[in-house]
């Protein structure tokens, strides 16, 4: 066994979900372990009782403490987006392997600064986009590189949240520009990103098109959570509730992709549907083990059939012996986890049968995209990508 001593940065709800993935890793990967040793983060409310929830010896108000820890081997950082960056950099120049969240900061030039520091230390690097490893996203992708659906020509990635959906939502520093980047596209349309690349391949060139539907929110009071209520002042809400994108791959195959954080009724409402030549996949979040499935020669009148995915595709197996068994968006985290600790341990970007682990480079890539999106709506045209 592989153990490992690790540290979080940020205990936000992402904080924990890594605090619980951690805890559980050698449960479903024998051969995989680690020990938390520490906490950090500067408001007291959200380290009270950590330390002997999760049985540490102590946790700190300042991330920098974690570095200067000779038994912290890797780092989670899940602290707001704009300290990816600083604590990325740091914890890379210090020895630290980490697993940070997505999208590294609040442009391309912060991923690549991570990217960069990354590399110059010979360390490892995990990045949060946990969608990727869900078993039927797996069996998505084998089926795709089978040639199962044929040549894919068009495809739709939806990311339909309600967190913000609510005018009394607090003013968090996720409604901030200087804090929280681009909105909805770095929160929610990075993972869109993600999964048409790690399904399909490379975007060549986009348009898009942003909307900020709920200009005014009241003053947060504290931390709070993405749920938050508030009341009293108003103040502007500055970056993206709501985009529309349309994408041009270098395959040829074209996308659409929409995300909203003020979508009423939606909760979670994420999936794609995937069109080929010869079938169709489709896939929802909220159904995690079930993937839509039309393959075959009938081209019209071609049914789908519902597939429930089970042992053999992606780490299914870790979890369950047979198909149908419910998994969870914190067992996506426990995959995440294990990856992130096999890198370590083989010193390379750990891989499973048909999924791999997002890299800080797949991370520069989602940046990136994420940029053309927002020149594509200031200059009202379509914009090529960098590779």
């Amino acid at each position: 066994m592989t153990l490992v001593g690790v540290a979080i940065a940020g205990m936000g709800w992402m904080g924990h979900a890594h605090a619980r993935a951690y805890a559980r890793v050698r449960h479903h990967y024998p051969s995989l372990a680690a020990v938390l040793v520490s906490v950090a983060d500067p408001e007291p409310e959200r380290v009270a009782g950590v330390v002997a929830q999760y049985g540490l010896r102590g946790s700190f108000a300042r991330w920098q403490d974690l570095l200067a820890d000779p038994t912290v081997e890797a780092l989670s950082i899940t602290a707001p987006n704009f300290l990816h960056r600083e604590i990325g950099v740091a914890a890379a120049s210090a020895g630290k392997h980490i697993w940070i969240e997505k999208p590294v900061g609040l442009s391309a030039a912060d991923a690549v600064a991570v990217a960069d520091a990354v590399a110059a230390a010979g360390v490892q690097c995990t990045v949060g986009f946990n969608y990727r490893h869900a078993p039927a996203v797996a069996a998505a992708r084998t089926l795709i590189d089978d040639g199962a659906l044929g040549a894919v020509t068009h495809a739709r990635f939806r990311l339909f949240a309600d967190y913000a959906a609510h005018p009394r939502g607090a003013l968090s520093w996720r409604f901030s520009r200087e804090q929280g980047g681009n909105g909805v596209l770095g929160d929610l349309a990075s993972h869109g990103v993600d999964l048409a690349r790690y399904l399909l391949g490379d975007i060549a060139s986009l348009v898009a098109d942003t909307a900020v539907f709920i200009a005014r929110r009241p003053l947060a009071s504290g931390t709070g959570s993405h749920y938050a209520l508030a009341s009293g002042e108003l103040a502007d809400v500055e970056n993206e509730d709501f985009l529309s994108s349309l994408l041009r791959l270098t395959s040829g195959a074209r996308v659409t992709l929409e995300a909203s954080r003020v979508s009423v009724g939606e909760q979670c409402n994420y999936g794609f549907e995937i069109h080929g030549s010869r079938g169709l996949l489709v896939w929802d979040f909220r159904r995690m083990g079930e993937l839509g499935v039309s393959v075959g020669e009938a081209y019209q009148n071609q049914s789908v059939q519902t597939v429930f995915v089970g042992p053999g595709s992606g780490d299914y197996d870790a979890f369950q012996p047979a198909g149908g068994i419910a998994m969870s968006y914190d067992d996506l985290k426990v995959i995440e986890a294990a990856r992130f600790l096999r890198s370590i341990a083989e010193g390379k970007p750990s891989s499973a049968t048909s999924a791999t682990s997002a890299t800080i480079d797949d991370a520069v890539a989602s940046a990136r995209a994420l940029e053309a999106m927002a020149e594509s709506v200031r200059s009202a045209r379509w914009v090529g990508v960098q590779q």
